[in-house]
């Protein structure tokens, strides 16, 4: 399956984007921008392939010229947080020539034209050499508002509102996914692509009956590497393949993206052989051979053949790594429950101890033989070191909250000293001596 990837962004002059840099950037020229009064220059930008601009039928003349429309745009918004642009970003099939993407893209861009009304503003770009070198893709830069005869008009709410904004985007994600399809069966590419998550496409081949389709889509989703992980892995492949030995993925990431690859490999593998494993029982049995006979041809179709060994062993090892990880994970789970507890009851422990140093530090200050009392002080100071060894932690980490402590005991116990007194006086006020 080639790679789908479809995703809208926007450029807003709240965080300081303008829609003349953001234009400039992509297509790899120089552009003034007469709202900031400067020009962005990115004219030694590499990459770029092909640029383009498709507007409406009617759209005046200065729209298709980059800078005239930009600036106009620029122009056209008078808030300080408004949005001057979107973008829509596309990987395109490397599956496809560079005609072919460039039709494709030219395609989908001329659909959001006609849908809302908007400029395009289109550039392809090459995968960057230090990349993955299947990463073609298109940058489309459309105006969030309507072009006419009389210039840009209207806001295009219906990307913007809550009701539907996420609708429309839903409904051009699952066009562009319908219109790369279209352009890979022409090309006689095998390839498809699919814009919805593992989960709903393993939900449709169920609904559909298809089981092991279903099967195959049952795996984790591939992460995205990113750029310096992308790197270090390529480098590893290159050096794996110059020296005959099998690739071993040097990052966290690399190992990660490596085992859903294989295991999707070799669950499209097994799909195979099953769809050839039941075609040769229904022939079989077509041809009136009894159910065991089909099912033993059946199960020759299924484990025979070239690589037939190969895949069983393949299976079988990728079956035990997927378990000993899933113990691992366990194991890691457990482990760090045990900790938990433990740290909770040595942090359960270490508040009691806190609470019965503070008890007893305020009952030393209480002793009124000064010597006494500092006696018992340094034998309190030597249980909290002790304490402090047993529980991990710094002196201070005890003395600390013991020491503010005792002052709360200290001030609760003179309050409730004092309120004796004030009751032992109103009883005075109040007795009767007879006199």
């Amino acid at each position: 399956m080639a790679s789908y990837h479809l995703s809208v962004k926007t450029v807003k002059r709240s965080v300081g984007r303008t829609a003349t840099a953001a234009a400039a950037y992509r297509a790899g020229e120089r552009l003034p921008c007469e709202r900031e009064g400067r020009v962005h220059d990115y004219t030694r930008k590499q990459g770029i392939e092909e640029t383009f601009i498709l507007v409406p039928a009617n759209a005046p003349a200065w729209a298709s010229d980059r800078a005239g429309l930009w600036n106009a745009v620029e122009g056209r918004e008078t808030r300080r947080n408004s949005v001057t642009a979107r973008e829509w970003e596309l990987a395109l099939p490397s599956e496809l020539s560079s005609e072919g993407r460039a039709d494709l893209a030219r395609g989908f861009a001329q659909a959001l034209v006609d849908r809302y009304g908007i400029a395009a503003d289109v550039a392809l770009h090459a995968p960057h050499r230090d990349g993955d070198q299947r990463n073609h893709h298109a940058h489309i830069l459309t105006t969030t508002r309507v072009l006419g005869a009389e210039g840009l008009t209207d806001k295009t709410r219906i990307l913007d509102a809550a009701k539907t904004g996420g609708a429309e985007i839903a409904d051009m994600r699952g066009l562009w996914a319908q219109m790369q399809n279209v352009a890979l069966e022409r090309a006689g590419q095998k390839a498809r692509v699919d814009h919805r998550s593992l989960e709903d496409q393993r939900e449709a081949a169920l609904d559909r009956g298809e089981e092991l389709v279903a099967m195959t889509l049952d795996r984790d989703p591939e992460i995205k590497l990113g750029p310096a992980a992308s790197s270090m892995e390529r480098k590893a492949q290159r050096e794996a393949e110059r020296d005959g030995t099998e690739y071993e993925p040097v990052t966290e990431r690399g190992a990660q993206v490596h085992e859903v690859r294989q295991q999707r490999s070799l669950m499209a593998d097994l799909l195979e052989r099953m769809v050839q494993a039941r075609d040769a029982y229904t022939a079989a049995r077509e041809a009136d051979a009894s159910r065991l006979s089909a099912a033993t041809e059946a199960a020759r179709t299924l484990f025979s053949g070239a690589g037939a060994r190969d895949f069983a062993d393949s299976f079988t090892r990728a079956y035990e790594d997927r378990e000993a990880e899933r113990q691992r994970v366990l194991e890691a789970e457990r482990a760090q429950a045990r900790e938990a507890e433990r740290l909770a009851a040595l942090e359960a422990a270490r508040g009691q101890f806190i609470e019965q140093i503070a008890e007893a530090w305020q009952d030393s200050r209480e002793i009124e033989d000064l010597g006494v009392a500092k006696q018992r002080q340094q034998a309190l100071v030597g249980q909290v070191k002790q304490a402090a060894a047993r529980f991990g932690c710094g002196f201070d980490d005890i003395a600390g909250p013991a020491n503010a402590r005792a002052n709360e005991i200290k001030e609760q116990r003179e309050l409730e000293l004092e309120r004796e007194r004030t009751a032992e006086r109103s009883r005075d006020r109040g007795m009767d001596y007879g006199l």
